[in-house]
């Protein structure tokens, strides 16, 4: 069993012990299934694996049949576990983006727009994507979203939006989308969310990216809005309030994902322990060897402070804040430390560690990745050193 500790309520003690359980002896021997493709897994295999955890009552174990949220503790805790297998999440539906989008709906949809897009959500039986980035050739949004290209333009009962996405994860498959576009004038950027039902003629893939991760379904692609028409009361939240939405759903986010990758980078951590205390080599076992064990020894230093920054600012998001400088300081700390842990246990078990006889070469590409995704780490560090300049200067008014 995982070294993972767990703080919170009993409930969520209950719920991670179910989860971790389920995730090694249910998900795992799947990791081998051929239907796992390198632009993620077919729709076939989720389905397959949710239906078993929906027999055991684990499919979307972070919402309750009341539709009530699990504490961010309690989340993380659940979701660390579920991130054991990077078919996990999958598995029992706390994936990215489907567990960002669920949380936004859940917050500021309205009772019909959940009933319509929520519902199928948590029921496992649809994904969705979230459509924000565009393409950097185009100097589309990224990181700055005040660079948001895409329209929308009012037409009667219905917006009408015009654009184009990029990275978008699992738009191939999705039957909701959330799209982003800009409702502002050119001197005031504002932006607004809109659900969109999918497939639609008007969203167009035009291809699905190549990327060194592979552990979402229907990959990341690049999609073209042409002329989407959307009905006034499919708008999420409020009209010109995008960007202020976009926060709200972005810190749990980004927090969600450093619980999921936590979880399989302690796997990944598992395996090459394993490795060193069997392998032999120059007549001793690897992990005898000083420079073996001190990498292994720094793994379980990695893991246990990234654990503590997941748990600090999970507290911090049940307090009822935002939590978007913490959830920056996390996110870019996380990041980094499992990528150590990943390089690591590649570095240890050498050969196999670059094979795919073992998930570690693909937790070290999935963590790789996760360094960009959801804001690089030099773009939390910069909204960091502002948010100190900030507070710096606000203490100390006539000490410029």
């Amino acid at each position: 069993m995982s070294s993972m500790s767990v703080v919170g309520t009993q409930r969520g003690i209950e719920i991670a012990a179910r989860v971790e359980q389920f995730v090694r002896e249910v998900v795992i021997p799947y990791e081998s299934d051929p239907r796992r493709t390198s632009h993620g897994p077919e729709d076939a295999l989720v389905d397959e694996l949710r239906a078993k955890a929906r027999e055991v009552g684990l499919l979307t174990p972070h919402i309750g049949a009341d539709g009530s949220h699990l504490t961010q503790l309690e989340t993380a805790a659940v979701l660390k576990r579920s991130g054991l297998s990077p078919l996990g999440p999958l598995a029992l539906n706390t994936a990215a983006p489907d567990e960002g989008n669920m949380y936004l709906l859940g917050k500021i949809g309205t009772p019909q727009q959940q009933a319509r897009f929520l519902a199928p959500l948590i029921a496992g039986t649809a994904r969705s994507a979230f459509f924000m980035t565009e393409p950097s050739a185009e100097g589309g949004a990224g990181s700055d979203p005040s660079m948001l290209q895409t329209t929308a333009g009012r037409d009667g009962d219905s917006w009408v939006i015009h654009g184009r996405k990029a990275f978008i994860t699992g738009a191939a498959g999705a039957r909701t989308g959330i799209v982003m576009a800009r409702t502002g004038s050119a001197e005031a950027v504002k932006a607004t969310m809109f659900l969109v039902e999918l497939p639609h003629p008007a969203v167009r893939i035009e291809r699905i990216l190549d990327t060194i991760d592979s552990s979402m379904p229907g990959g990341h692609a690049v999609v073209c809005l042409d002329g989407l028409r959307v009905p006034h009361d499919h708008v999420l939240g409020e009209v010109d309030e995008g960007f202020r939405y976009a926060q709200v759903r972005l810190s749990p986010a980004r927090l969600s994902h450093c619980m999921r990758w936590h979880g399989a980078a302690t796997r990944a951590n598992e395996i090459a322990t394993a490795y060193a205390c069997r392998r032999k080599s120059f007549g001793k076992l690897l992990i005898d060897h000083e420079g073996v064990g001190f990498m292994l020894a720094e793994n379980l230093m990695d893991l246990q402070q990234a654990e503590l920054m997941i748990d600090w600012c999970a507290s911090i998001l049940d307090s009822g804040s935002l939590g978007t400088l913490e959830s920056s300081m996390t996110k870019a700390s996380v990041s980094d430390a499992l990528f150590r842990v990943a390089d690591r246990c590649v570095q240890v078990m050498g050969g196999t560690g670059v094979s795919g006889d073992t998930i570690v070469e693909q937790v070290f590409r999935e963590i790789r990745a996760f360094r960009i995704y959801d804001g690089p780490t030099e773009v939390h560090k910069w909204s960091i050193a502002k948010a100190i300049k900030r507070q710096t200067l606000a203490a100390t008014p006539g000490e410029r």
